[in-house]
């Protein structure tokens, strides 16, 4: 599956969309993913996730995991796929967050990937921290890290960034363009901000 193709299942469920947003950072941008749009279309999902499974079907993967709450169903449906396509079972966990900005891995799936060639999945990534941060976790585990995979990568995030596995990859690389708020191309434009997604509301409740 391209890249193009990929894209057009993200704007296809939603999840991809132009106009005029303001980000959690407080920057303007003339797109938006909106990643969990996606999980409500099963079939859609599954299609993207292959993808991502075909992308690591010979990295001898045993196990999936994702950070929550999304990725949780990317880490299900990757693992199906891997299990379908290797004729062996993967298995599918997820991190929880901490509460302190971090992931944890409990419920007893630190020992489901312990010792095993774990996959670390996520749909969107823009600093590569969440990654990290379960990739970091899935090692203190015991689990060997063969990869990291994205659905969207929008800030030119690298292996590096995401605490340097052996292959990092995305489906789709977004070049967004961004203002911080005083420079807004859009603004300037009277280009109305979209207040359904993001922070659109916020900002113009603060702005007037």
């Amino acid at each position: 599956m391209t890249e193009e193709e990929v894209l057009d299942i993200l704007q296809k469920v939603g999840a991809f969309r132009s106009g005029h947003f303001v980000l959690t950072s407080g920057v303007h941008s003339d797109s938006y993913v909106l990643k969990d749009a996606m999980y409500a279309y099963t079939a859609e999902t599954s299609q993207v996730c292959r993808e991502m499974a075909e992308r690591f079907k010979d990295a001898n993967v045993e196990a999936v995991i994702g950070p929550a709450i999304g990725a949780a169903v990317l880490a299900q449906w990757v693992a199906h796929h891997l299990s379908d396509m290797t004729g062996r079972e993967v298995y599918a966990v997820y991190a929880d967050k901490d509460g302190k900005g971090g992931f944890i891995i409990k419920r007893g799936y630190d020992k489901v990937i312990a010792g095993k060639n774990t996959l670390v999945v996520e749909d969107l990534t823009t600093t590569g921290g969440s990654i990290r941060k379960v990739v970091e976790a899935s090692r203190a585990a015991g689990a060997k890290v063969v990869g990291a995979v994205a659905i969207c990568n929008r800030g030119n995030v690298t292996r590096e960034d995401v605490g340097n596995p052996p292959e990092f990859v995305s489906l789709v690389n977004l070049s967004m363009e961004q203002w911080p708020p005083k420079e807004c191309e859009l603004c300037e434009k009277n280009i109305p901000v979209n207040t359904d997604v993001g922070h659109g509301r916020e900002f113009l409740t603060k702005n007037g």
